[in-house]
């Protein structure tokens, strides 16, 4: 046999698939487009079939790409278990991927924690968007992810995480015509019940700024665009105030997920500082 299927195009192909394409694949990966695009095609040289088709702008996986998939997960987790062998004993740096607006609430209570638990522990924090950090999980480019959702949190973990409407101090939320409103652009989790909310109670509305980033969404905010929905605990972003008169929004909990080889202790510690910075 004379076939070679190497580790890292095998990665890039898992990553299509958990991602759901090349672009996000790549900046999963931190590599360009047209690397990943490379290692399909060498793929596709090594076993002679073709593997991923593209249908529009879809990125749909063949039959034969579909077999290979599965195939390359079972060969990826083998073959990071044999790395984590001999990187026992020197504790490899633990990944904790954060949406911004976990990160702005929460980050100084996971790192102390952290730090208090396992003090020996290398750890690197990648910070992004809600679904790029969901993609990079998918992907076994981060082994632990701490999310706001929108929904309830469990009973048993009391929370004063909620979505809140802000705007600046002097924006007039009762001026005539459409309510003017700030939101950040596909995918986000917060987009839908920004509209829904608004929707489900009859107020018009324009959108007059779409953000890719918390920051940009905070400058357009305060320079007195529009109303923008946030995810808070207990205090106002700096330079706005919170909304009142606007509908309440959907209840909003914070998740903390982690791969099945991150030590036990290290997510414990994770979660228990978010559930204590919930609960306040």
């Amino acid at each position: 046999m004379t076939t070679t299927l190497d580790i890292t195009p095998l990665r890039s192909l898992v990553a299509i698939a958990g991602s759901g394409g090349f672009h996000r694949a790549a900046a999963t990966l931190h590599l360009t487009q047209s690397a990943v695009s490379q290692h399909v095609r060498k793929l596709e040289q090594a076993t002679g079939h073709r593997l991923v088709e593209r249908i529009g702008r879809q990125t749909r996986f063949t039959s034969d790409g579909e077999r290979l998939l599965a195939e390359a997960r079972r060969i990826l987790a083998a073959h990071d278990d044999a790395v984590r062998l001999f990187e026992a004993g020197t504790s490899r740096t633990l990944t904790i991927g954060a949406s911004e607006h976990a990160a702005e609430m929460l980050l100084p209570e996971i790192s102390a924690a952290l730090h208090e638990s396992h003090p020996e522990q290398p750890v690197r924090f990648r910070l992004d968007r809600t679904a790029n950090v969901q993609q990079a999980f998918a992907a076994g480019a981060v082994d632990l992810v701490v999310l706001a959702e929108v929904g309830e949190a469990p009973p048993a973990e009391r929370s004063r995480l909620r979505l809140t409407w802000y705007a600046a101090p002097d924006f007039a939320v009762d001026a005539p015509g459409p309510l003017q409103v700030i939101a950040f652009d596909e995918p986000c989790m917060l987009r839908a019940p920004t509209f829904d909310t608004l929707g489900a109670a009859g107020i018009d509305y324009d959108v007059v700024a779409e953000v890719s980033f918390l920051s940009g969404g905070h400058s357009a905010t305060r320079a007195g665009l529009g109303v923008i929905l946030l995810p808070t605990l207990d205090r106002a972003p700096e330079g706005l105030q919170e909304v009142s008169a606007l509908p309440e929004p959907p209840p909003a909990r914070m998740v903390v997920r982690a791969a099945p080889d991150v030590p036990r202790a290290a997510a414990r510690a994770v979660t228990s500082a978010v559930r204590r910075a919930m609960r306040g």
